[in-house]
């Protein structure tokens, strides 16, 4: 990465991450995903149960293997072969876990967050239940407003449904298009503008792409 480009993503980074504390977030910024991890992982007891929402970023730096070798006991329903009564089980399970993992879709540079689910166990979580809400969000998911936040979720659930190979009008056009097919991904979003009275959320934003 070019010096100007670091120095660039740490000013926004930055300016997003004060933005959040004035909102009543936790947040921090950090260089790389290398200074993040081991602060991440100290924000995590080590007896705490761990649930990890769908989330690319979260596994990109391996914390579901390192809360795992460490002894932590960590939830996620990214695992091949479940039932459709597992994954439900699972995804309720989140909700209510000692500390809850996840990205943002977006974070505008005025403290708020942005973020568009399928089932909605991710946005629930987020918001109410754990004891804990960690979000983890690569310099890729600043943007300017709300508006632009929207626009990105809107440019990217093309490449996320691919991933999770989805036969959905989307894939097939490379773009968004308001659909309505049984598999749709976008059905419900929310945008948090202040941090909910009832949650302990932190923000950890590195200045580093990570997920889509």
């Amino acid at each position: 990465m070019h010096e100007a480009e670091i120095w660039y993503n740490k000013i926004r980074g930055e300016k997003a991450a004060e933005a959040l504390k004035k909102n009543g977030f936790d947040a921090v910024f950090f260089n790389t995903k290398e200074d993040a991890a081991p602060k991440i992982l100290d924000a995590i007891p080590k007896d705490a149960k761990v649930a990890v929402g769908g989330s690319m970023t979260i596994r990109e730096l391996g914390l579901i293997e390192r809360l795992a070798a460490r002894g932590n006991k960590v939830t996620h329903h990214w695992i091949p072969g479940l039932t459709p009564d597992e994954d439900l089980r699972l995804r309720k399970e989140q909700i209510i876990s000692d500390v809850f993992l996840s990205s943002s879709n977006a974070i505008t540079l005025k403290g708020a967050l942005i973020n568009t689910d399928a089932v909605g166990n991710r946005i629930c979580a987020m918001t109410f239940g754990p004891k804990k809400v960690i979000i983890i969000a690569g310099i890729n998911k600043i943007v300017d407003t709300i508006d632009d936040g929207l626009k990105r979720i809107k440019i990217v659930s093309p490449m996320n449904n691919k991933r999770l190979g989805l036969d959905l009008p989307c894939v097939k056009q490379g773009k968004c298009v308001d659909c309505n097919e049984p598999h749709r991904s976008c059905r419900v979003t929310t945008i948090m503008e202040r941090r909910p009275s009832k949650t302990d959320i932190s923000v950890f934003i590195i200045g580093e792409k990570l997920g889509f």
